[in-house]
Parts: C-alpha cells; sequence; structure tokens
C-alpha cells in the first residue's frame, strides 16, 4: 500500500511545527545553563527522538530543586561553631594555607562550617560498619535517626528493622527516611511492622508517575547518614544490605564506613532533619522544644572536622569543589578510591597536574563494576592518566565500592560520592573531611591494604579494536552519566 503524498502546504506547516518544536525545547534546555556539553546532547538528542526524546528529557533531564533549610536548627547549631574555630585556630599551623583555604571554601559553598570531633573510627567492610552502627542504635536512649539509598529487606535489612522496632517500643523516637528508588523492594509489609511500632519511616522522592507536576526520578538521595542521640554518627558507602556484608556473601562488596563522635555529628543531624522535613512536608512542629535533645550540647574534640553536603538544590557542587582543591592541595601524596570513575575536566585536569607536578598520585578502582558502560567510560581516561604520572590499580578481588580521598597526612575524605557526574551533580551526597592525620594515616594504610588485591594499570596495554571503540562511544556519555 503507498501512502498518498503530503499537499505541499502540509509539508510547509509540519516543517514549521517542527522547527517551532526544536527552537522551543533548544530554549528550555539553555535557559538551564548548565554544561555546554551536556546542553548540546540533550538538545541534539530532543532533535534526533522528537517525542521520545521529549519524555526522556521530562522524566529525566535536569531542573532545579529546591530545599529549605531549617534557620532554627542551623542557628543553634552554628552557635557552637566558635569554639570548633577556636581549636582549628589552635592547630591551624599543622595544616597548610590551602587546606585551610579548603575548609573555608566547604563553608562557602555549602554552608556548614568546620566543627570536631572526640574521635573517629575507620570501618573497613560492612560487617564491621553493621556492628558498630548496631551496637550505637542500641545503645540509644533518645532518637535514632537513618537515611539510605538502598536498604533492602533482606537479612541484615532485616535485623536492623527488629532492632528499630525493639527502641521504638523502648521509647526511643525513630525515623528512617529510604530512596524510593533504590529501596524499592522495600514494601507495606515489610514496613508495616515498623510503623505498627511507632517508627517514622518516610520516601524520598517516590518514583511513582502521578506524585508530582515533573518527575523527580533523577535525583536521588544517595546518602547514608546514622545519627544516635545526638552525639554518634555514621557515614560513608555502605548500604544497607547483604551485598556489604562479608559473613552472608563471600562475594560482598568491599567497602568503607566513618563513624564520628562529637560535635560534628550536629551537621550530620541538620542534614538528616533538612532532608526529612523536605522528604515528608513536616516542619517538625516542636522543634524548639527538640532542639536541646537534637543538638545536644557538646565539648569541641581535638580532631577537626566537616561536614560537607552537595545535591541538586545546590548549584555550587560542594563536594566536587572539595575534591578538586584537596588534590591541588596536595604535596605529598593523593589517594583517591572510587567505584565509578567519570570525571569532568576540572578533576581531570587536577589529577593529571598533581601527578605532573611531582606529587605520588593514585587511583583505585573496580576491575569490574556493576555498570559495564561506567567501566567502559572509566577506563577511557587511563591512557592520558597514566601518561601524566597517575599510577592507577584495578581491584580485582570483589566489587570495589569505597569512596575515599588521601592527601598527604593533612586531609582524609569518606563520603557517599563518587567521582562522576551524577554524584558531583545529580544526587543528593555527604562527606566527612577529616583534617590532620587522625584519619589520613589509617585510610592510607588501608589504601596500601588494598593494593594486594589490586592489579596495576600498564601503560601501552593492548586491547582489542572492539574494546577500543566502546571505551570511546562511552566517554561520550560522561556529561550524563
Amino acid at each position: 500500500m503507498i501512502l498518498p503524498a503530503l499537499p505541499p502546504e502540509w509539508k510547509t506547516a509540519l516543517s514549521l511545527a517542527w522547527s517551532l518544536y526544536i527552537a522551543v525545547l533548544s530554549i528550555w534546555i539553555v535557559m538551564q545553563k548548565r554544561a555546554p556539553v551536556s546542553t548540546l546532547s540533550w538538545i541534539l538528542s530532543m532533535a534526533l527522538l522528537p517525542y521520545l526524546g521529549f519524555g526522556i528529557y521530562y522524566f529525566f533531564g535536569p531542573q532545579r530543586l529546591k530545599k529549605q533549610r531549617i534557620k532554627r536548627l542551623r542557628s543553634r547549631a552554628i552557635a557552637h561553631a566558635p569554639a570548633d574555630l577556636a581549636l582549628v585556630r589552635d592547630r591551624a599551623e599543622e595544616a597548610p594555607h590551602t587546606l585551610r583555604q579548603m575548609a573555608a571554601l566547604g563553608t562557602a559553598t555549602c554552608g556548614l562550617p568546620v566543627s570536631s570531633a572526640t574521635g573517629v573510627q575507620l570501618l573497613s567492610g560492612g560487617a564491621a560498619a553493621f556492628d558498630a552502627i548496631f551496637e550505637a542504635v542500641a545503645a540509644a536512649q533518645d532518637h535514632v535517626h537513618l537515611e539510605y539509598y538502598i536498604y533492602e529487606p533482606d537479612r541484615i535489612g532485616t535485623r536492623l528493622a527488629e532492632l528499630l522496632i525493639e527502641r521504638a517500643r523502648a521509647g526511643v523516637t525513630v525515623r528512617l527516611l529510604v530512596d524510593a528508588l533504590g529501596s524499592k523492594r522495600i514494601g507495606r509489609r515489610f514496613m508495616a511492622p515498623l510503623r505498627e511500632a511507632g517508627v517514622h519511616v518516610a520516601l524520598f522522592h517516590d518514583s511513582r508517575i502521578g506524585r508530582r507536576l515533573r518527575p523527580v526520578t533523577n535525583y536521588r538521595t544517595h546518602r547514608k547518614i546514622v545519627v544516635c542521640d545526638g552525639h554518634t554518627g555514621f557515614t560513608g558507602g555502605v548500604n544497607i544490605t547483604d551485598e556489604e556484608d562479608a559473613r552472608t556473601r563471600p562475594d560482598a562488596y568491599h567497602d568503607v564506613h566513618l563513624r564520628v563522635e562529637g560535635s560534628a555529628v550536629r551537621w550530620l543531624q541538620t542534614t538528616f532533619l533538612e532532608d526529612w522535613a523536605y522528604a515528608t512536608g513536616e516542619q517538625l512542629r516542636d522543634i524548639d522544644a527538640q532542639l536541646v535533645r537534637l543538638l545536644p550540647d557538646i565539648e569541641p574534640g581535638p580532631i577537626p572536622v566537616q561536614i560537607v553536603t552537595s545535591g541538586p538544590d545546590n548549584p555550587l557542587e560542594a563536594i566536587h569543589r572539595m575534591h578538586v582543591s584537596a588534590i591541588h592541595a596536595a604535596q605529598e601524596r593523593c589517594w583517591l578510591t572510587t567505584p565509578y570513575f567519570v570525571p569532568g575536566e576540572p578533576a581531570l585536569m587536577a589529577l593529571t597536574s598533581a601527578a605532573l607536578r611531582g606529587v605520588d598520585t593514585r587511583l583505585l578502582v573496580p576491575r569490574r563494576s556493576d555498570s559495564l558502560i561506567v567501566s567502559a567510560a572509566a577506563r577511557s581516561y587511563f591512557d592520558e592518566l597514566i601518561a601524566a604520572g597517575v599510577k592507577i590499580w584495578e581491584y580485582k578481588a570483589r566489587m570495589l565500592h569505597s569512596k575515599t580521598l588521601v592527601v598527604d597526612d593533612h586531609c582524609a575524605m569518606v563520603g557517599t560520592a563518587n567521582f562522576d557526574n551524577r554524584s558531583f551533580r545529580l544526587n543528593f551526597e555527604v562527606m566527612a573531611v577529616v583534617y590532620g592525620p587522625e584519619l589520613a594515616r589509617p585510610l592510607a594504610a588501608q589504601f596500601e591494604t588494598d593494593l594486594h588485591s589490586a592489579a596495576p594499570v600498564r601503560a601501552h596495554r593492548r586491547q582489542p579494536f572492539w574494546r577500543r571503540v566502546g571505551e570511546a562511544f562511552a566517554r561520550l556519555s560522561s556529561p550524563l552519566l
């Protein structure tokens, strides 16, 4: 069957409609004022996929989110800042001037000042992290707050749920915030006993269509936060899943987590409560009465710590800037561990510049990650990194999930952010920056231990042509990963 040709006036009308469609959508995308490469990629996809492209952009395209700060919380937290800052000034001579500037950068970009801790403990492996978290939750007397990207209803998730139920029945206020997409396997049946016991459970960015005028499917809370009684906190890469526990699965992810005690925990608390208010719409009505319990008075500790947050509600990309600033500040060593390595131009330039000026620059990534396209994109950067002097290892024992950075003996970072555009720009992330040797030395020791289970990536590595082509094309998608 041959379709009749369209009349000339119809062709003209369709051409004008198509041109208007592209023009309007291009203006819409351009007005987002995103990176030029990302903007052009979206415009091109919209032009090549007229209706499908619009649907993809509508559901997954960039948009500005607004998340209000709870001023009363921050005011009380900041009231403690002078004592912590006095401690930092006392130790200022021990740290290079560039790191002091980096601390100022963190405050300027996310609004959280340098604080202090009475203790920081690096927890290697999910088993160690779970044991420490369970112990702290069991000892809580006033409140327990948890925020996770992935919470699975498996063995470890069920054990934690039982503990939360026990604490809630004992009169402890328990709030559990999980990402609706990352924790999609948690259903009503799993949550019912929690709610019946008095545990407050909420979903971050419900992914069901129709819940918002424009879906926010692409914007997830990737944070892992636990706060017990306002003075003990945890953050890092470990989610609540058996995939992180070697006692349950021999192929469990290799990961690290951080336990923090002291006044720095108030900023993990503030981050959680602002996320809770955003996700639930609650204003924490009795917040004035709760402040003393939520942010108890804690004496400054000897360890300077800065909690840094970032997300699509803040265009300053605080965690991205802190990574780049720390790498530029490195004088002797710069050791980065990340499961997903897709750097933007500033981060790539910082790493290669550090190596070129003689800094011992190392990168540890998994040999096989759970994303083939991200792994291929990461390998596309290896040749230029190695040419600049960066030493690269691929962790081959298991899936590497740690997200850490060690700079000299003066700075160490443990957090939830991967070294890629998604973490730096799209996800809600959190990171602890510890200034001084208290975390830098054990984290450097952990890095060297991990190298025993890794293989170095050699210069001039031989690869089949099809693999080199695949890596090159995967790199093209870097701005969207």
